[in-house]
Protein backbone atom coordinates (compact mmCIF):
# COMPACT_ATOMS: atom_id res chain seq x y z
CA UNK A 1 0.00 0.00 0.00
CA UNK A 2 1.66 3.62 -1.00
CA UNK A 3 2.22 5.95 1.72
CA UNK A 4 0.99 8.92 1.91
CA UNK A 5 1.98 11.95 0.26
CA UNK A 6 3.92 14.51 3.19
CA UNK A 7 2.35 17.37 2.68
CA UNK A 8 -1.02 15.72 2.58
CA UNK A 9 -0.17 14.60 6.06
CA UNK A 10 0.94 17.93 7.54
CA UNK A 11 -1.66 19.73 5.91
CA UNK A 12 0.23 22.28 4.02
CA UNK A 13 0.80 23.50 0.42
CA UNK A 14 3.52 22.38 -1.81
CA UNK A 15 4.75 26.02 -1.89
CA UNK A 16 4.64 26.21 2.21
CA UNK A 17 7.70 27.39 3.60
CA UNK A 18 9.62 26.21 6.26
CA UNK A 19 8.13 27.86 8.88
CA UNK A 20 5.22 26.94 8.02
CA UNK A 21 5.84 23.55 7.70
CA UNK A 22 7.35 23.44 11.05
CA UNK A 23 4.81 24.92 12.61
CA UNK A 24 1.95 22.21 11.32
CA UNK A 25 4.58 19.70 12.58
CA UNK A 26 4.29 20.70 15.79
CA UNK A 27 0.99 21.55 16.07
CA UNK A 28 0.16 17.85 14.72
CA UNK A 29 2.75 15.95 17.01
CA UNK A 30 0.89 17.54 20.06
CA UNK A 31 -2.13 16.66 19.25
CA UNK A 32 -1.16 13.10 18.11
CA UNK A 33 1.38 12.24 20.43
CA UNK A 34 0.60 9.24 22.29
CA UNK A 35 1.00 10.20 25.68
CA UNK A 36 -1.42 13.11 25.19
CA UNK A 37 -3.85 11.82 22.24
CA UNK A 38 -6.93 9.33 23.10
CA UNK A 39 -6.75 7.68 19.71
CA UNK A 40 -6.81 4.46 19.22
CA UNK A 41 -4.21 4.78 16.63
CA UNK A 42 -2.28 7.72 17.91
CA UNK A 43 1.21 5.61 17.49
CA UNK A 44 0.55 5.48 13.42
CA UNK A 45 -0.58 9.13 12.81
CA UNK A 46 2.27 10.17 15.28
CA UNK A 47 4.52 7.92 13.19
CA UNK A 48 3.42 9.46 9.83
CA UNK A 49 3.91 12.79 11.08
CA UNK A 50 7.06 12.61 12.37
CA UNK A 51 7.97 11.03 8.64
CA UNK A 52 6.34 13.71 6.88
CA UNK A 53 8.36 15.93 8.38
CA UNK A 54 11.48 14.00 7.98
CA UNK A 55 11.41 14.78 4.54
CA UNK A 56 9.79 18.29 3.98
CA UNK A 57 12.48 19.60 6.77
CA UNK A 58 15.22 18.63 4.88
CA UNK A 59 15.72 20.93 1.32
CA UNK A 60 17.04 17.81 -0.37
CA UNK A 61 14.93 15.06 0.41
CA UNK A 62 12.28 17.57 -0.14
CA UNK A 63 13.66 18.92 -3.56
CA UNK A 64 13.61 14.51 -4.32
CA UNK A 65 10.54 14.45 -3.49
CA UNK A 66 8.92 17.25 -5.27
CA UNK A 67 10.98 16.49 -8.55
CA UNK A 68 10.43 12.58 -8.35
CA UNK A 69 7.17 11.97 -6.01
CA UNK A 70 9.56 9.66 -3.81
CA UNK A 71 12.40 9.84 -1.61
CA UNK A 72 15.69 7.50 -2.18
CA UNK A 73 16.37 6.18 -5.72
CA UNK A 74 14.18 5.77 -8.43
CA UNK A 75 14.65 2.03 -8.16
CA UNK A 76 12.58 1.22 -4.65
CA UNK A 77 10.34 3.68 -6.19
CA UNK A 78 7.75 0.64 -7.04
CA UNK A 79 7.32 -0.17 -3.27
CA UNK A 80 7.82 3.10 -1.37
CA UNK A 81 7.75 5.80 -4.03
CA UNK A 82 5.17 9.24 -4.14
CA UNK A 83 4.02 10.51 -7.83
CA UNK A 84 2.33 13.63 -7.41
CA UNK A 85 -1.17 13.83 -8.78
CA UNK A 86 -0.75 9.97 -9.55
CA UNK A 87 -0.67 6.84 -8.05
CA UNK A 88 2.65 4.95 -6.57
CA UNK A 89 4.90 2.85 -8.73
CA UNK A 90 3.82 4.80 -11.96
CA UNK A 91 6.46 6.47 -14.49
CA UNK A 92 7.37 10.26 -14.38
CA UNK A 93 4.91 12.44 -16.07
CA UNK A 94 1.96 10.09 -14.78
CA UNK A 95 1.71 7.53 -17.21
CA UNK A 96 0.67 4.66 -15.19
CA UNK A 97 3.34 1.09 -16.41
CA UNK A 98 5.51 3.18 -17.78
CA UNK A 99 8.96 1.27 -17.20
CA UNK A 100 11.88 3.42 -16.13
CA UNK A 101 15.83 3.10 -16.39
CA UNK A 102 16.78 3.54 -12.97
CA UNK A 103 20.22 4.57 -14.28
CA UNK A 104 18.85 7.53 -15.69
CA UNK A 105 18.72 9.16 -12.47
CA UNK A 106 21.95 7.60 -10.57
CA UNK A 107 23.95 11.46 -11.94
CA UNK A 108 21.27 12.67 -10.53
CA UNK A 109 21.08 11.21 -7.19
CA UNK A 110 24.69 11.35 -6.99
CA UNK A 111 24.49 14.93 -7.35
CA UNK A 112 21.61 15.80 -5.06
CA UNK A 113 23.07 13.02 -1.83
CA UNK A 114 26.24 12.78 -2.89
CA UNK A 115 26.99 9.36 -4.12
CA UNK A 116 24.14 7.55 -3.35
CA UNK A 117 23.49 5.80 -6.37
CA UNK A 118 20.83 2.65 -6.34
CA UNK A 119 19.21 2.30 -3.22
CA UNK A 120 19.44 6.04 -1.97
CA UNK A 121 21.14 7.93 0.46
CA UNK A 122 21.52 6.04 3.84
CA UNK A 123 18.65 7.12 5.93
CA UNK A 124 16.64 8.43 3.30
CA UNK A 125 13.24 7.13 2.07
CA UNK A 126 9.73 8.27 3.37
CA UNK A 127 8.22 5.39 4.75
CA UNK A 128 10.92 3.15 3.47
CA UNK A 129 14.43 2.11 3.95
CA UNK A 130 16.11 3.03 7.73
CA UNK A 131 14.51 4.38 10.72
CA UNK A 132 13.67 7.94 11.24
CA UNK A 133 16.01 9.96 13.66
CA UNK A 134 15.39 9.74 16.97
CA UNK A 135 12.75 12.31 17.79
CA UNK A 136 12.42 14.17 21.19
CA UNK A 137 8.97 13.85 23.07
CA UNK A 138 7.06 17.30 23.89
CA UNK A 139 7.12 19.19 26.76
CA UNK A 140 4.13 18.82 28.77
CA UNK A 141 2.53 22.27 30.50
CA UNK A 142 1.17 22.16 34.04
CA UNK A 143 -0.68 24.63 36.27
CA UNK A 144 0.26 23.83 39.77
CA UNK A 145 -0.88 26.27 42.66
CA UNK A 146 0.58 26.06 46.26
CA UNK A 147 -0.12 27.50 49.57
CA UNK A 148 1.73 31.01 50.55
CA UNK A 149 3.28 28.85 53.38
CA UNK A 150 4.56 26.70 50.91
CA UNK A 151 6.03 29.41 48.70
CA UNK A 152 7.65 31.07 51.89
CA UNK A 153 9.36 28.59 53.34
CA UNK A 154 9.29 25.56 50.62
CA UNK A 155 7.91 21.94 50.27
CA UNK A 156 7.15 19.04 47.75
CA UNK A 157 3.79 19.04 45.69
CA UNK A 158 2.75 15.51 44.22
CA UNK A 159 1.24 15.91 41.27
CA UNK A 160 -0.49 13.59 38.87
CA UNK A 161 0.18 13.45 35.47
CA UNK A 162 -2.68 13.21 32.44
CA UNK A 163 -1.29 9.95 31.53
CA UNK A 164 -1.89 8.72 35.57
CA UNK A 165 1.54 8.51 36.71
CA UNK A 166 2.88 10.38 39.90
CA UNK A 167 5.64 12.74 39.90
CA UNK A 168 6.67 14.96 43.58
CA UNK A 169 8.10 18.55 42.63
CA UNK A 170 10.41 20.27 44.48
CA UNK A 171 9.39 23.95 45.63
CA UNK A 172 12.35 26.23 46.67
CA UNK A 173 11.59 28.46 49.08
CA UNK A 174 11.04 31.53 47.52
CA UNK A 175 9.63 30.84 44.41
CA UNK A 176 7.84 33.77 43.17
CA UNK A 177 4.05 33.95 41.16
CA UNK A 178 4.45 32.43 37.69
CA UNK A 179 7.92 30.82 38.22
CA UNK A 180 8.00 27.92 36.23
CA UNK A 181 10.07 24.53 37.11
CA UNK A 182 11.04 21.90 35.04
CA UNK A 183 10.99 18.02 35.78
CA UNK A 184 13.12 16.34 33.20
CA UNK A 185 12.11 12.99 31.32
CA UNK A 186 8.45 13.62 32.35
CA UNK A 187 7.17 14.71 29.32
CA UNK A 188 6.02 13.13 26.29
CA UNK A 189 7.30 9.75 25.00
CA UNK A 190 9.94 10.21 22.09
CA UNK A 191 10.14 8.32 19.03
CA UNK A 192 12.61 6.41 17.25
CA UNK A 193 14.78 6.13 20.71
CA UNK A 194 14.30 9.87 21.50
CA UNK A 195 14.51 11.44 24.75
CA UNK A 196 11.18 11.82 26.80
CA UNK A 197 9.98 15.82 26.75
CA UNK A 198 9.96 17.81 30.50
CA UNK A 199 6.84 18.58 32.27
CA UNK A 200 7.20 22.02 32.86
CA UNK A 201 5.16 23.25 35.85
CA UNK A 202 3.75 26.85 36.42
CA UNK A 203 3.66 27.71 40.15
CA UNK A 204 0.56 30.28 41.27
CA UNK A 205 0.89 31.00 44.53
CA UNK A 206 -2.56 31.28 47.31
CA UNK A 207 -3.26 34.32 50.05
CA UNK A 208 -2.44 34.72 53.86
CA UNK A 209 -4.67 35.13 56.75
CA UNK A 210 -2.39 38.35 57.59
CA UNK A 211 0.88 38.64 55.66
CA UNK A 212 1.31 40.06 52.37
CA UNK A 213 4.39 39.52 50.18
CA UNK A 214 6.83 42.42 48.61
CA UNK A 215 9.65 39.83 46.91
CA UNK A 216 11.53 38.73 49.84
CA UNK A 217 10.07 40.87 52.47
CA UNK A 218 6.83 40.25 54.05
CA UNK A 219 3.74 43.22 55.48
CA UNK A 220 1.55 42.80 58.34
CA UNK A 221 -0.53 45.33 59.82
CA UNK A 222 -0.74 45.89 63.28
CA UNK A 223 -3.79 47.42 65.00
CA UNK A 224 -3.61 49.86 67.55
CA UNK A 225 -5.54 52.34 69.65
CA UNK A 226 -5.00 56.20 70.18
CA UNK A 227 -3.61 55.86 73.54
CA UNK A 228 -1.25 53.11 72.49
CA UNK A 229 -0.23 55.74 69.06
CA UNK A 230 0.27 58.90 71.80
CA UNK A 231 1.90 56.43 74.49
CA UNK A 232 3.97 53.70 72.67
CA UNK A 233 3.43 50.07 73.09
CA UNK A 234 5.23 46.40 72.83
CA UNK A 235 3.13 44.17 70.13
CA UNK A 236 3.72 40.59 69.98
CA UNK A 237 3.87 39.91 65.76
CA UNK A 238 3.54 36.21 64.41
CA UNK A 239 6.13 35.18 62.21
CA UNK A 240 5.69 32.31 59.28
CA UNK A 241 7.89 30.02 62.05
CA UNK A 242 7.51 31.71 66.12
CA UNK A 243 6.93 35.08 66.91
CA UNK A 244 8.72 38.27 67.79
CA UNK A 245 7.80 41.20 69.71
CA UNK A 246 7.56 44.10 68.10
CA UNK A 247 8.01 48.37 69.85
CA UNK A 248 5.63 50.74 68.44
CA UNK A 249 7.46 54.10 69.37
CA UNK A 250 5.23 56.67 71.17
CA UNK A 251 4.30 59.31 68.53
CA UNK A 252 3.59 56.90 65.80
CA UNK A 253 0.95 57.31 63.30
CA UNK A 254 -1.02 54.95 60.77
CA UNK A 255 1.18 53.54 58.31
CA UNK A 256 4.30 53.85 60.12
CA UNK A 257 6.24 50.99 58.78
CA UNK A 258 8.56 49.43 61.48
CA UNK A 259 11.31 46.93 59.97
CA UNK A 260 12.30 43.81 61.72
CA UNK A 261 15.65 42.74 59.55
CA UNK A 262 15.76 39.21 58.64
CA UNK A 263 12.31 37.81 59.11
CA UNK A 264 10.62 38.04 56.12
CA UNK A 265 11.42 34.77 53.21
CA UNK A 266 14.59 33.03 53.20
CA UNK A 267 14.71 31.51 49.93
CA UNK A 268 16.97 28.49 49.94
CA UNK A 269 20.32 30.26 48.07
CA UNK A 270 20.62 34.15 49.14
CA UNK A 271 19.67 37.07 51.86
CA UNK A 272 16.80 36.55 53.56
CA UNK A 273 13.89 39.45 52.88
CA UNK A 274 12.49 41.95 55.97
CA UNK A 275 9.45 41.90 57.98
CA UNK A 276 7.68 45.21 58.24
CA UNK A 277 4.68 45.91 60.64
CA UNK A 278 2.90 48.40 59.40
CA UNK A 279 1.08 50.51 61.89
CA UNK A 280 -2.67 51.22 61.67
CA UNK A 281 -4.97 53.31 64.65
CA UNK A 282 -8.32 51.98 65.18
CA UNK A 283 -10.79 54.23 66.29
CA UNK A 284 -14.01 52.76 67.45
CA UNK A 285 -17.01 54.17 66.46
CA UNK A 286 -19.02 54.24 69.89
CA UNK A 287 -16.78 56.09 72.23
CA UNK A 288 -17.62 55.47 75.79
CA UNK A 289 -18.51 59.06 76.93
CA UNK A 290 -15.65 58.27 79.91
CA UNK A 291 -13.45 58.39 76.72
CA UNK A 292 -14.47 61.51 75.44
CA UNK A 293 -14.89 63.38 78.27
CA UNK A 294 -10.83 62.90 78.86
CA UNK A 295 -9.83 63.23 75.51
CA UNK A 296 -11.19 66.61 75.04
CA UNK A 297 -8.44 68.51 77.11
CA UNK A 298 -6.27 66.02 75.47
CA UNK A 299 -7.55 67.46 71.94
CA UNK A 300 -7.16 71.06 73.17
CA UNK A 301 -3.25 70.73 74.10
CA UNK A 302 -2.41 68.65 71.02
CA UNK A 303 -0.86 70.65 68.02
CA UNK A 304 -3.33 70.70 64.92
CA UNK A 305 -1.89 68.31 62.82
CA UNK A 306 -3.27 70.48 59.27
CA UNK A 307 -0.98 73.35 60.04
CA UNK A 308 1.49 71.99 57.45
CA UNK A 309 -0.70 69.66 55.38
CA UNK A 310 -1.14 71.10 51.58
CA UNK A 311 -5.21 71.14 50.78
CA UNK A 312 -6.42 71.13 54.14
CA UNK A 313 -6.69 73.18 57.08
CA UNK A 314 -9.37 73.12 60.16
CA UNK A 315 -12.82 73.68 59.54
CA UNK A 316 -14.42 77.12 61.30
CA UNK A 317 -17.83 77.46 59.56
CA UNK A 318 -20.11 74.69 60.20
CA UNK A 319 -22.05 75.79 57.27
CA UNK A 320 -19.61 74.07 55.46
CA UNK A 321 -20.68 70.55 53.14
CA UNK A 322 -19.82 67.71 54.95
CA UNK A 323 -18.22 64.45 53.88
CA UNK A 324 -19.88 61.07 54.07
CA UNK A 325 -18.62 58.11 56.26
Amino acid sequence: MAERDPYEVLGVSRSATADEIRSAYRKLARTHHPDVSTEADADKKFAEVQEAYEVLSDAEKRAAFDRFGRVGTPSSGARHGYRPGGTAGGGPGGRPGQQVDPSQFEDIFEQMFGGGGPGGQPGGGFGGGPRAAPQPGVDITKNVSITFQTAATGGSEHLELNNGSHVDLRIPAGIEEGAKLRLRGHGGSGSGGGAKGDLIATIHIGGHPWFTRQGLDLMVNVPITIAEAISGAKVRVSLLKGSVDVQIPPGSSSGTRLRIRGQGIQPDAGVAGDLFAIVQIVVPRDVPSVVRDAIEPVSAALPDPRIDAPGVETANSASDPEADT
